[in-house]
């Protein structure tokens, strides 16, 4: 079943620049001192966020600056930074990721920024590796406060209920709630109708009529509702009791395979570090045997006691749950990693995964052929994926437009045509270099070609092969029919080479001769 947790900032606007500005061990004073945001609106400055000094003063979101100055004439304002604002709250919700893979910044209700910042986290099959739901909301509470960010949570069934109860049903002694199983529409009932995450305008006029809590309208009915207020009130009612679902839309994508380990102190010794990857692989490896899944792409979160976290991502050419060989692609990324403070915590998550059947990861462990899909794995993830690359067959007659290369990582590309059945050089030259030829006959093999001021002599040859240009593609090439006759040819060193001869025979034209390509 689901399980959210609706995480609340309430100082988040202020709390971010006390942080930022490094005042955490300023004097108390001045910690304490009034301080808000400020938004200009329509054209006035009207506060935003406000820490606890502001708001204890009777000072609000929304209220014009001269008004607040006037009561408190002490406060500190400073213009309210949106985009650092949300930058800052998406580093957080990355934070987050500590706890579950499925986190998400939560919209401001009403979209007039309030200097609060929210966060869900989706914790269903993620509760048990913090010990359970209390334990989670309370590790989760005391590392923000350690931080220096005042926080709430609450837990429910639905991103409704818990978003409701975080906000109007958790008093400043009680900082995280968990409604039971179930026992979200009772949770729900005695609220004001505000929890529904409503605009003010709609809060207004169910106020009008009498409606002020959420109980007030678990009994109407909704087409009554929706004739007099809009689908607004019935969809948010619907969602919050789980009637309809409410997804939570990550900020990078989830993965449900999500694995965790927590230390009592910070670790930081490389054997430490490498000990606790192999024990998550070991726990994710048997989460994709049950699903029959190899992994393509794996993300490591390295997670100090102050800061962002530290992402290490390595990928495969093909699926792949080998617990050692994944172990060994982490090998080059640990390398340039450090740590100051220590490791706290560590998630491994599968972004990509893939089917792998049984006989496959047999046939990798036991067979040789196997190895060649390692060493691709582990040049690409040390030298980069776009410095390795495959090639797949691709339609057309010309032998440099036959093929298509992309990452070696990337999901393979479906070919879109059969390889050549006559043999290709392995190597290509790009452009194809002139060279002098002497052939006895027109359509015969040279039998001495000059390339790059070396005169060879050929021993033996094989062709021609007649190459043609798809119809409808002009050629790239001189001659008007931009046919080519190919010839495999060595000399008397035992180099083989590709030639070919550009156009039909001419007898006013002496024939153009170019060396296409290299055989091993």
């Amino acid at each position: 079943m689901r399980r959210v947790v609706s995480l609340w900032l309430p100082r988040f606007a202020t709390d971010r620049l006390r942080r930022s500005a490094g005042r955490s061990d300023a004097p108390a004073s001045r910690r304490e001192a009034p301080l808000a945001t400020v938004e200009s609106r329509e054209g006035k400055l009207l506060l935003a966020g406000l820490n606890r000094a502001a708001a204890s003063a009777g000072l609000y979101s929304g209220q014009p600056l001269g008004e607040a100055r006037a009561i408190l004439p002490s406060l500190r304002s400073v213009p309210a930074d949106a985009a650092a604002e949300t930058g800052a709250l998406e580093r957080l919700a990355g934070w987050c990721g500590r706890y579950s893979p499925w986190t998400a910044p939560v919209p401001t209700v009403g979209g007039a920024p309030d200097g609060t910042g929210a966060i869900w986290l989706d914790i269903a099959g993620c509760a048990h590796l913090c010990g359970g739901e209390a334990a989670l909301a309370g590790d989760l509470i005391g590392r923000l406060a350690a931080a220096g960010y005042e926080a709430r949570a609450a837990i429910a069934d639905t991103p409704g209920i818990a978003w409701a109860v975080c906000r109007f049903a958790t008093d400043d002694a009680a900082r995280s709630r968990i409604v039971a199983r179930g026992e979200g529409r009772r949770a729900l009932a005695p609220l004001p109708v505000a929890a529904l995450r409503l605009a003010p305008e709609t809060v207004a006029s169910l106020d009008s009529l009498g409606l002020r809590t959420v109980a007030s309208l678990l009994d109407l009915p909704r087409g009554a509702i929706a004739d007099r207020f809009g689908s607004e009130v019935a969809a948010r009612l619907d969602a919050a009791l789980g009637v309809v679902n409410e997804p939570i839309v990550p900020a990078a994508p989830a993965t449900p395979r999500f694995a965790r380990i927590d230390f009592v102190e910070p670790i930081g010794r490389a054997e430490d570090i490498a000990a606790a990857l192999d024990r998550l692989l070991g726990d994710l490896v048997r989460d994709l045997a049950l699903g029959g899944l190899g992994v393509r792409r794996l993300v490591l979160s390295l997670f100090e006691p102050a800061g962002d976290p530290h992402r290490l991502a390595v990928g495969t050419g093909k699926p792949s749950r080998d617990a050692g060989h994944l172990a060994a692609l982490f090998a080059a990324p640990m390398e340039s990693f450090e740590t100051v403070y220590g490791i706290e915590a560590m998630t491994l998550t599968a972004p990509v995964t893939e089917p792998l059947d049984p006989r496959q990861a047999a046939f990798h462990d036991e067979r040789t052929g196997g190895d060649t899909d390692a060493l691709i794995d582990r040049l690409a993830n040390r030298l980069g994926g776009g410095r390795v690359i495959r090639f797949a067959p691709r339609e057309s007659h010309i032998p440099e437009r036959a093929t298509i290369a992309t990452p070696a990582l990337d999901a393979p590309v479906e070919p879109s045509a059969a390889w050549p059945a006559p043999p290709r050089p392995i190597r290509l030259l790009a452009p194809p270099e002139p060279i002098e030829a002497v052939a006895p006959v027109p359509d015969d093999p040279p039998v001495m070609f000059r390339w790059r001021r070396v005169r060879r002599r050929v021993v033996r040859a094989e062709g021609p092969e007649r190459i043609a240009p798809e119809w409808w593609r002009k050629p790239d090439t001189g001659d008007a029919s931009g046919l080519r006759d190919y010839y495999r040819v060595e000399d008397e060193e035992g180099r083989r080479y590709w030639l070919y001869r550009e156009g039909l025979y001419r007898p006013d034209v002496p024939p153009a001769w170019f060396l296409h390509g290299l055989f091993a």
